[in-house]
């Protein structure tokens, strides 16, 4: 690994924390509902308190790998302690592969204003503020989320949501390279590293545009979170098509890249930092990632409740539980993004020392230094690069 690369070291801890983080999980199981959420306890009304008794489903739509999971029971822990302390039940899928795809299956019903099946959603920032615009977001009451006090300051205001009226960060996190390390035992730090001859038609890159376009753009020189041109942005399509074209780039792809890097279909990606963590721990750290040298890009996803969800009290019970500093920490050692809930860390200290110390989790001012937020983009803006970025994909 590269000295410009500050995070290397703690991917180690982060395999084998996740190692061992099962025997933990699978303790917390063992655990009565109850004396989890008690556990939990904050200066306003703890989980328990606030969700007792109050019956009644929640509907949540998130990405793949996203929270606590014991492989023996097949259940989320924090989940079932949760529906067994407050008689909700919530019906948990993993629906969600790519932002424009998800929105695209829902958008019709969104405009009739009829039941899309979801009562939360949680979309990364763009379409988070997309949705907000639109109007396909309801308020969050704040006598039902005590526990948003408990928001990073740096996530407590946002552009596409001042003041967090309508959503709360779920888990935020970086995009980077991940590759196989059997395979490429020097590693990808660069992006002439990932199109090497040598991985020709073994690259993948993420379906999400700022991902995969802000990695590019600040391999060119190109600062994403200022006002760059589009005569910039366009540049890094052509540097994308090209390698699509010559046959470098096998697929573009949500996160189903993780199964092409399971089967060797796909050697090196454009990916997640937590999805590459996940795969190492689960297959004797095969994986591992880095955030590129010219620099990675940072972004966050977010629990919104829909217009159309007509079971808005308790979805903001599930919001402000997951809220709970205890509750938080347990999902952040099992998911490995960075945690978006003050007081985490100090929780995280109780299940493993080394996980509170990674700056994957727990960002230090230099792992933030390395990475980058994609600007936000006018609505003129997004339809142009959105369009020539499909095209570029061939969607």
């Amino acid at each position: 690994m590269t000295t410009k690369d500050p995070l290397s070291p703690q991917i180690h801890e982060i395999v084998r924390a996740q190692l061992s983080r099962r025997g933990f999980i699978a303790g917390v199981g063992g655990v009565g509902a109850v004396g989890l959420l008690a556990a939990c306890g904050s200066k306003t009304k703890t989980a328990a308190e606030t969700a007792a008794g109050a019956g009644g489903t929640v509907r949540w739509a998130n990405w793949t790998l996203y929270l606590d999971y014991d492989t023996k029971t097949k259940k989320y822990p924090t989940l079932e302690a949760f529906q067994k302390a407050s008689g909700i039940t919530v019906s948990y899928k993993e629906d969600i592969n790519d932002n424009d795809e998800f929105y695209g299956k829902v958008q019709g019903q969104l405009k009739l204003g009829q039941d899309i099946g979801y009562d939360i959603v949680t979309l990364t920032d763009w379409m988070a503020g997309r949705w907000i615009r639109l109007g396909y977001t309801q308020k969050l009451d704040i006598a039902n989320l005590p526990n948003k006090v408990n928001i990073l300051d740096k996530l407590s205001t946002v552009g596409f949501d001042n003041g967090r009226n309508n959503s709360l960060t779920w888990q935020t996190g970086f995009a980077g390279f991940g590759w196989n390390k059997e395979k490429l035992p020097g590693g990808i730090h660069s992006l002439d590293q990932l199109f090497a001859p040598a991985n020709k038609g073994k690259v993948e890159v993420l379906s999400e545009m700022r991902d995969t376009m802000g990695i590019i753009m600040q391999y060119q020189g190109v600062d994403i979170e200022s006002g760059f041109t589009e005569a910039q942005f366009m540049n890094a399509i052509d540097f994308l098509q090209k390698k699509i074209s010559d046959g470098f780039i096998r697929k573009v792809a949500g996160n189903s890249y993780k199964e092409d890097l399971i089967s060797g279909d796909a050697l090196a990606v454009i990916g997640w930092s937590g999805d590459v963590f996940q795969l190492a721990s689960e297959n004797d750290g095969k994986f591992d990632f880095a955030i590129p040298e010219s620099g990675g890009t940072l972004w966050s996803d977010n629990m919104m409740i829909p217009s159309t969800s007509k079971n808005k009290v308790n979805a903001e019970k599930v919001m402000n539980y997951y809220y709970e500093p205890a509750v938080a920490a347990q999902v952040a050692a099992y998911v490995n993004y960075i945690c978006p809930v003050k007081g985490a860390q100090a929780e995280m200290e109780k299940i493993d020392p080394k996980l509170a110390a990674s700056p994957y989790i727990f960002p230090t001012t230099e792992t933030l230094n390395s990475v980058k937020v994609f600007r936000s983009l006018t609505p003129a803006e997004e339809t142009t690069f959105s369009t020539a970025f499909q095209k570029a994909t061939g969607n």
